[in-house]
């Protein structure tokens, strides 16, 4: 089994996980990998499916809760340049699923285009965002969405056009591609105002959000026409904790690793705000986060 041996890529043997993601939790993955471009991409999803691999992508890594075990899988990052690329055409803008959200709105601001200064403070790639439909103060990254350029699961490259895709409250039916880059539609706007929004919205996280402690942000979705965090502080559980986790005193949907957390110690909290949740108002919280075990 020595198929890395053609990757133009990055390879790592028994990478802990917790080095790749914002909650600082995972253990060692049997091969994380960074692909040079699609040509190892298709050949990381061959191998995959020759040697009964399950594969993963991973972004940022800031919407995981990875294991404390050993994890039998491919973790693939697309996090080379091929993948972060970022061009301009009028009001349209072509980027990488690799790219951050932080220089999207960054370049995006540059040029006097608006619409993703909503995007602004959220830790993640463009590619786990369009997965995960991302959003914040009553905005998200599907009302820009034109088409999505995606790989499928026999290695083929396509382009998904807006139509063609579901968008729903904090997810997408993108889980079953791997998201290669997008085209995204933007307007004019005075660049001053676009800073201003940014700096508004920079502020609201700062002091609404929990970031002392590492963290994946919200843990749970929103229940329709409620709030994750309202419901939780509710129950009385803010700074509620096992072992080095603890429930944010700040943000009742933040968890937060304080002291070498481990994920069994986030588990037992998020199963612990499931049942008084819904104990306490019928209400079956969903996470927001993926589980990697």
């Amino acid at each position: 089994m020595n198929w890395w041996k053609r990757l133009k890529g990055r390879l790592k043997l028994e990478e802990p996980l917790k080095r790749h993601t914002t909650l600082r939790t995972g253990g060692p993955v049997r091969f994380f990998i960074q692909p040079a471009d699609t040509q190892d991409l298709k050949l990381l999803i061959t191998s995959a499916k020759r040697y009964k691999i399950p594969l993963s992508v991973i972004g940022a890594g800031s919407n995981i809760l990875a294991g404390d075990k050993r994890l039998r899988r491919m973790a693939v990052s697309l996090s080379s340049p091929f993948f972060k690329e970022i061009a301009f055409k009028g009001n349209l803008v072509e980027a990488g699923s690799g790219l951050m959200l932080a220089k999207l709105v960054s370049e995006t601001a540059k040029r006097g285009l608006s619409g993703a200064e909503f995007l602004s403070g959220i830790p993640g790639t463009l590619g786990g965002a369009l997965v995960m439909n991302a959003g914040a103060w009553g905005s998200q990254i599907s009302k820009r969405v034109m088409k999505i350029r995606v790989m499928d699961s026999r290695g083929r490259i396509k382009n998904l056009a807006r139509e063609k895709i579901d968008f729903a409250y904090r997810k997408s039916n993108l889980e079953k591609f791997i998201i290669l880059g997008a085209t995204l539609k933007f307007f004019r706007r005075e660049k001053r105002k676009i800073r201003q929004d940014i700096e508004r919205y920079r502020r609201q996280r700062q002091l609404l959000q929990d970031r002392s402690f590492p963290s994946a942000g919200c843990i749970f979705r929103n229940p329709p026409g409620d709030h994750a965090g309202r419901l939780i502080d509710l129950c009385g559980l803010k700074g509620r904790g096992f072992g080095g986790a603890r429930i944010s005193s700040k943000h009742a949907n933040f968890i937060l690793n304080r002291k070498n957390g481990r994920a069994a110690d986030i588990l037992k909290l998020m199963k612990l705000i499931k049942k008084e949740v819904k104990d306490n108002f019928k209400i079956n919280l969903q996470p927001e986060i993926k589980i990697w075990q």
